[in-house]
């Protein structure tokens, strides 16, 4: 296996030429580029926790999820790490299936491991999460939850909802269903049922019901194969991607078809939402965008520059052909 002593020899380089490229020292473009593809050559995997030793600088950024199946989550995750690998940082990552003592256990555990910064990918923020993070030297940032004491990146989420709102009334839809989520989920829980509902509730000529559901698939689809059948919309609009693709299935299984009988839209901008057909429409979100810009923010804060303590991202309608007019 090759060493560092093998990289500053192949690369014509001093050892601490390298050394100062690991640790993110300054080294010009051309040598660093040079060490990189002496690295790649010789499959030199550097010991990211061996340098944040040396040089008394964590290179560890740990990351909490909330649950592993979620696309959301796979989207944020890959461009994260993707972006920390090229600051030479190194990921660390923990599951809490959406327990909350186990995030709040895990952002302590993190603390005690020295990481450089927690990146936490929130369902629901507590008063224990807010003293516990306070109380942190470290830098937490919190993706998709809103909160005024640490730094985090939100989605628009009342917006998200109005404009699907918005284009089922535009399609003539007067009986629509609305498919949520339980509200401890504040953002698709609680805003994103705002902004659909602020609409919705606005228009006297309609016929709305509200149904709370899950966000597995194949609970919501055996939950709808009951309930569908006692309602009649013309248009399902679903707080997430997964429960549309859960609807569409229902849809489908008890006889009707998308969207002649039902339009059915959801949130997220999943890629299989276009894989099956008709594709389904949605409200595509920065997930990708979203772990870049944290990774850069990140940067920021722990170079001890000041940022914005909260950054709000639009997310984008994208029509397709599972809602029509009526």
């Amino acid at each position: 296996m090759a060493t560092i002593n093998d990289i500053a020899r192949l690369a014509g380089v001093a050892k601490s030429t390298v050394s100062r490229y690991l640790n993110g020292g300054s080294v010009s473009q051309a040598t660093k580029e040079i060490i990189e593809k002496v690295m790649k050559d010789t499959g030199y995997i550097p010991n990211t926790f061996a340098q944040s030793l040396k040089v008394k600088k964590s290179n560890l950024i740990g990351i909490i999820i909330p649950r592993l199946n979620s696309y959301a989550t796979y989207e944020i995750l890959e461009s994260i790490d993707r972006s920390l690998k090229k600051h030479h940082y190194q990921l660390l990552i923990t599951n809490t299936d959406q327990n909350i003592e186990r995030e709040i256990e895990q952002i302590l555990a993190f603390s005690k491991q020295k990481v450089a910064a927690i990146i936490l990918l929130a369902t629901t923020l507590t008063n224990r999460h807010q003293q516990l993070i306070e109380a942190l030297d470290i830098p937490v940032l919190v993706i998709g939850q809103r909160c005024d004491f640490t730094y985090n990146f939100i989605y628009n989420e009342i917006s998200a909802g109005k404009m699907m709102a918005e284009h089922a009334l535009s399609l003539n839809h007067r009986q629509i269903l609305y498919l949520g989520v339980n509200e401890h989920d504040v953002a698709v829980g609680k805003l994103r049922k705002q902004g659909v509902l602020d609409v919705l509730k606005a228009n006297s000529q309609l016929m709305l019901k509200v149904k709370e559901v899950d966000f597995n698939y194949e609970i919501t689809y055996q939950m709808l194969l009951e309930y569908l059948p006692t309602v009649s919309p013309s248009y399902i609009l679903c707080a997430t991607d997964n429960i549309a693709l859960a609807a569409y299935k229902a849809t489908l299984a008890l006889g009707k078809r998308v969207p002649d009988d039902v339009s059915i839209s959801g949130f997220g901008g999943y890629s299989i939402t276009n894989l099956v057909t008709p594709a389904i429409t949605t409200v595509r979100y920065p997930y990708k965008e979203v772990g870049d810009l944290a990774v850069l923010q990140l940067q920021h804060i722990l170079n001890g520059e000041e940022v914005e303590r909260q950054s709000i991202l639009i997310p984008v309608l994208e029509v397709k052909q599972s809602t029509r007019k009526i």
